[in-house]
C-alpha cells in the first residue's frame, strides 16, 4: 500500500505554502499525486519540484511592448 500525505504536509517538509502544492499538483509537476474528492494525495516520497517561475528578474516582454502598443500608465 502507497503512503501519502497531504499539501499541508508537503508544505510543511518542502518549505512551501500549502496553495503552492496544490498548484503545483494541479499542473502536475508531482509525480505520482493524485486528486481525491477535493483533495490532492501527494506519494510520501516524492521530490519537491525545481522552481520553474522566473528568477532572472528580467520579464519576457509582451508582444504589444515589442511593437510599440504597450500601455502607459
Amino acid at each position: 500500500m502507497n503512503k501519502f500525505m497531504s499539501t499541508s504536509q508537503a508544505a510543511q517538509k518542502w518549505g512551501l505554502s500549502a496553495r503552492r502544492v496544490a498548484t503545483l499538483c494541479e499542473g502536475n509537476r508531482i509525480e505520482g499525486v493524485e486528486k481525491v474528492g477535493n483533495s490532492w494525495a501527494i506519494p510520501v516520497d516524492a521530490e519537491k519540484p525545481n522552481d520553474a517561475r522566473i528568477k532572472s528578474g528580467k520579464y519576457v516582454k509582451r508582444e504589444a511592448d515589442e511593437n510599440g502598443i504597450a500601455d502607459e500608465h
